[in-house]
This record gives C-alpha cells, structure tokens and sequence, in this order.
C-alpha cells in the first residue's frame, strides 16, 4: 500500500509508557493502520502541516485520526488542537484527546477548541485495551469523513 494513501492515526504523546500502552492496545484490538508518533507538540504541528523533518510528507496526505495528549513539552495539547481548528486544511480530522488529566477545565477547554472526544486514560489495563477498542472501532470504521 502506498504510504501516502495508508489511513495513518497520529498519536501524539510524550510519555513512552503511556506510548507502549497505546499501541499495545491498538495491537491487541486489532487495529491495523500505520501508527505515527509525534513526541511533543512542536513535532506534531510538524507532522500535521509537513514542515521541518515532515516536510517530505504530502501536504494533502492527513492522519484519518489524532489522538492527542494534553500535557505536552514544547507546545501543550490545548494549543495543537486550536491551531488544527483553525486551519482549512486540518480543521475536520477526528481529535480524540487521550489523557490522564482528571480536571473540568481540560474538558471544557477540549471541547471548546473543537475536540471530537475526551478519554481519561484508564488507570486498569482491561479497561484502557476497551476503551481504544471502541475508540478504534468508532472513528477508523463507522465514522464517515469527507476524504473516505
């Protein structure tokens, strides 16, 4: 399959348990799209608008899912999230925010700036490999997108 025409999720996630956790959990849902991994905010704008060491990426070629955690070096969450909003050509991916964080303002915050979905990870290893099985099933298989 040709790289560029592959349904690609983007996890962006700077803490490499929390990184295993997810793809393990991918994995073992059997969720097999190309998974990319942006480690900090900064690499994900990157990622998103194929500039710096992305910019080999074709610039119409967009992940068909992000999956965002908050509290990240360089850029925070928050702020990747609103400039995805604001920009036409980034403006309908999916964006799931994927965090531990436990409080009312992330959420708030999340969703005023466009999120598609908010999932506090789960502290259980069974209930996290649930929820992502769900999440997967949702947005790479019954969600309907423009590009699909």
């Amino acid at each position: 399959m040709d790289i560029n025409n592959q349904k690609v999720i983007l996890l962006v996630e700077d803490n490499p348990d929390d990184e295993a956790l997810t793809l393990r959990a991918l994995k073992k849902n059997q969720i097999a799209n190309r998974i990319d991994i942006a480690r900090d905010g900064a690499e994900a704008l990157d990622y998103l608008f194929a500039q710096g060491k992305y910019q080999h990426l074709k610039i119409e070629t967009l992940p068909q899912l992000v999956l965002l955690d908050l509290k990240l070096p360089k850029i925070d969450g928050h702020e990747v999230l609103k400039q995805l909003r604001n920009n036409d050509r980034t403006r309908n991916i999916p964006v799931v925010i994927l965090t531990s964080s436990n409080e009312d303002r992330d959420i708030i915050d999340s969703y005023d700036s466009g999120a598609n979905s908010y999932i506090r990870k789960p502290v259980d290893f069974e209930q996290f490999i649930e929820a992502v099985g769900q999440l997967g099933l949702y947005w790479l298989v019954l969600n309907c997108t423009a590009n699909t």
